[in-house]
């Protein structure tokens, strides 16, 4: 099922003999992930523009953010929210996938640190997410940037944060140009077959998404709000042209084929990637795993295309 690379990364890491997320406290989570997390990613490439800079959430939080562009003309941006469970993860953690991503793609890309839960629980997320694409479409003169061409993306829970942020832009009027997804989770309720078939991993399972979720929503009815599962959105009809890539070896692969399935119901175009052999994570593994530096030039692609029309 593994190609022979993704396996050898997985033997490691279970040789590597760190304890499961899932039996940390959230704060001993967030500070393993910040260790591993850059382990196994390519170089950070150099850009001419790192800026870090604070957006304000609408209840006067200061929402800390990082600019990312290859040049210093006024580009298209990508707004791009970090993958976690809603838990773990920050700027930092994707800070090497953001800089290829706008290396390789030529546009500007804003990372943004969205609250995370135990102590921000749903929908701080989605609403933090919401605010910070507003501002960035706002003020992208002022930035330097041209918010007339806007994507939205993200990996995992920030795959989710992506989308649900394309259905909010569809209903404010906001013109974005892609939702670019890596492995978004879609679903209320982990019950699809690849959760079956991945329940033990590798890397993401089953007791450790079920953890995360427990950080975050305050009531089993929150699973079912369509801002923390997208497929139950009322209707999908407009919103951005997507690019949708996954992991075939991963709980979440079957609810990221169902959404590209429901945008493409509703007349969306879509673009589907399915990565074989590879898990759940795979594109913050660029050093070891060929499929990573694959979904990289694609989406970058994906952006291209999309942001320069």
């Amino acid at each position: 099922m593994l190609t022979p690379k993704m396996a050898s990364v997985v033997e490691r890491m279970a040789r590597a003999g760190h304890p499961a997320m899932n039996t940390l406290t959230a704060a001993e989570a967030k500070a393993s992930y910040e260790k591993g997390a850059g382990v196994l990613e390519v170089p950070k490439p150099a850009l001419a523009r790192i800026e870090d800079f604070t957006i304000p959430a609408r209840d006067g939080f200061a929402l800390p953010a990082r600019l990312y562009a290859p040049s210093d003309a006024v580009l298209p941006v990508l707004v791009y929210f970090h993958g976690g469970g809603f838990t773990v993860g920050s700027i930092a953690t994707h800070d090497t996938l953001c800089r290829v991503l706008s290396q390789r793609s030529g546009c500007a890309v804003v990372s943004i640190d969205y609250r995370l839960a135990p102590e921000h629980k749903f929908p701080t997320a989605s609403d933090d997410a919401w605010d910070a694409v507003q501002f960035v479409a706002r003020e992208a003169g002022s930035l330097g940037l041209d918010g007339s061409r806007l994507a939205l993306g993200g990996d995992s829970a920030g795959g989710t944060l992506a989308a649900v942020c394309a259905v909010m832009a569809r209903d404010a009027g906001l013109p974005v140009a892609l939702q670019l997804l890596f492995y978004p989770g879609t679903t209320a309720h982990q019950d699809t077959a690849s959760h079956e078939r991945f329940a033990c991993g590798p890397l993401l399972d089953e007791a450790l998404i079920s953890w995360f979720f427990g950080q975050y929503v305050r009531s089993p009815t929150d699973r079912d709000d369509w801002r923390f599962a997208p497929l139950n959105a009322e209707d999908v009809d407009d919103v951005a042209p997507a690019w949708i890539g996954l992991a075939e070896a991963d709980p979440l692969v079957d609810e990221g084929i169902a959404y590209a399935d429901k945008l493409r119901a509703a007349g969306v175009p879509v673009d589907l990637e399915i990565y074989r052999g590879v898990i759940h994570e795979f594109v913050k593994m660029g050093r070891a795993v060929p499929e990573a530096l694959q979904a990289h030039a694609d989406a970058a692609n994906a952006l291209k295309e999309a942001l320069n029309p």
